[in-house]
C-alpha cells in the first residue's frame, strides 16, 4: 500500500466502497492469523496488484533486467483488450493499481487508455517512469487520464551523475517531464496525479540529496522520495553503486568485513496476501522481486484469478514463506524491512 500524504490521502479515501473496505478487512485479519498460527489462512482478493504494461525499456540501467536485456522469460507489450478483462474480474475488490513491474510504461502505446480504463472503475492508479516520455502531449494525456500518483526516476541532479545510474538518459529530458506535468495540473485545475521524485540513492550521488530536494522544490513536485538500491551481486559491487551513508544501504559489513544483507529475514510477508503482479502476457507471480516471473502461480490466459489466487501453487508459496523465508530465493534481497527514507 502507498505511503500518503494529506490531499493524497483524501483522493485516495474517495476510491473506497464498502466492498473494498470489507475486502481490506478480511485480508488483513487473515494475514495476521497466518504470521501468528504459522498456517496458510488467506481470505479476500487483492487489495493491490502490480500489472506490466512492457518489458521495454529504452535506458540501460546496470541492475534492472529491462536495462540489460536479460530476461529469460518472453518480453512484450500488454495488450489493453486483456487488461481490461482482468480489471473487470478484480475492481470491485480492488482499491490500488500500479501500472509498473520492468520495462518503461510510457513504451506501451495504450499505456494511459488503460489507466483512464482504471480510472473510470475508481481504482487509485499509479505508474514509475524514467519521463523521458512526458513530452508536452502526453504530459496533457497523463494529466487526463486519471492518473492518481506518478514515479519519476531522477538518480542525479547533474547530467554527470545521472547517467551513472541511468545509462542512456538525458536529466534534461526528466526535468522537461517533470515541469510539463506541473504545469498541465495547473491548466487543467487538476490534483493529480501526485508527483514524486524518487531519488535511488548510491555511492555516486548520494552527495546530492539536499540538490535534489531543492530541484523538486523548484519544479513544484509533491514530494522527493529516497530509496535504497539492490544490488545483486552486493558481496562484490562490480557496480560499486553501495552508499557509503549506511542509513540508505540495504547492506552492512559484518564481524569478517563481508557485506550482507539487513532486510527483514522473518518468516512472514505481507505481499503474498494482499499484492500480486502480472506481466505483460498474464503469468501471476508473488511479488515484485520475481523480476524473471521463476515462481508462476498460474496464467490468465488458462484460468480465472481467482481460481489462481486460491489454488494449490499460491497456497504451497504462502506456506513455505512462513515456514522458511530464508529458503526462497527471490526473498534474498528483498527491501521488506530496509527504510525507504522520505
Amino acid at each position: 500500500m502507498p505511503q500518503l500524504n494529506w490531499n493524497d490521502s483524501v483522493n485516495f479515501l474517495s476510491k473506497l466502497t464498502f466492498r473494498r473496505l470489507w475486502n481490506m478487512v478480511k485480508v488483513y485479519s487473515s494475514y495476521h492469523l497466518a504470521k501468528c498460527s504459522k498456517k496458510n489462512i488467506q481470505w479476500g482478493m487483492p487489495i493491490s496488484i502490480s500489472f506490466e504494461p512492457t518489458t521495454s525499456c529504452n535506458l540501460r540501467c546496470p541492475e534492472c533486467p529491462s536495462g540489460l536485456r536479460a530476461f529469460s522469460r518472453p518480453t512484450g507489450m500488454l495488450q489493453k483488450d486483456f487488461f481490461r478483462e482482468t480489471i473487470d474480474q478484480l475492481y470491485k475488490d480492488l482499491t490500488y493499481l500500479v501500472f509498473y513491474f520492468q520495462g518503461e510504461p510510457y513504451l506501451n502505446p495504450d499505456f494511459l487508455n488503460m489507466v483512464q480504463f482504471a480510472s473510470s472503475r475508481k481504482i487509485y492508479t499509479a505508474t514509475s517512469t524514467n519521463a523521458h516520455y512526458l513530452n508536452d502531449a502526453n504530459a496533457r494525456r497523463t494529466v487526463e487520464s486519471g492518473l492518481d500518483r506518478l514515479i519519476i526516476s531522477i538518480d542525479g541532479t547533474t547530467q554527470e551523475v545521472y547517467q551513472q545510474y541511468r545509462v542512456g538518459g538525458k536529466l534534461s529530458k526528466v526535468l522537461e517531464g517533470a515541469a510539463n506535468i506541473v504545469r498541465w495540473k495547473k491548466e487543467l485545475k487538476s490534483k493529480t496525479p501526485f508527483v514524486i521524485f524518487q531519488f535511488l540513492v548510491v555511492r555516486h550521488n548520494e552527495h546530492q540529496i539536499e540538490e535534489v530536494k531543492q530541484l523538486a522544490k523548484q519544479i513544484g513536485v509533491d514530494e522527493v522520495r529516497l530509496k535504497t538500491a539492490q544490488v545483486y551481486d552486493f558481496e562484490h559491487d562490480p557496480n560499486q553503486l553501495i552508499p557509503s551513508i549506511s542509513k540508505y544501504s540495504r547492506y552492512r559489513r559484518n564481524a569478517d568485513g563481508k557485506m550482507q544483507f539487513k532486510g527483514n529475514n522473518q518468516n512472514h510477508c505481507w505481499r503474498l496476501w494482499h499484492d500480486p503482479v502480472i506481466t505483460w502476457d498474464g503469468s501471476i507471480v508473488p511479488c515484485c522481486f520475481d523480476k524473471d516471473a521463476q515462481h508462476k502461480m498460474g496464467s490468465l490466459q488458462q484460468q480465472s484469478f481467482k481460481e489462481i489466487w486460491h489454488n494449490p501453487s499460491y497456497q504451497h508459496f504462502r506456506h513455505q514463506v512462513l515456514q522458511s523465508r530464508k529458503n526462497i530465493d527471490i526473498c534474498a534481497n528483498c527491501s521488506e524491512g530496509v527504510k525507504v527514507w522520505g
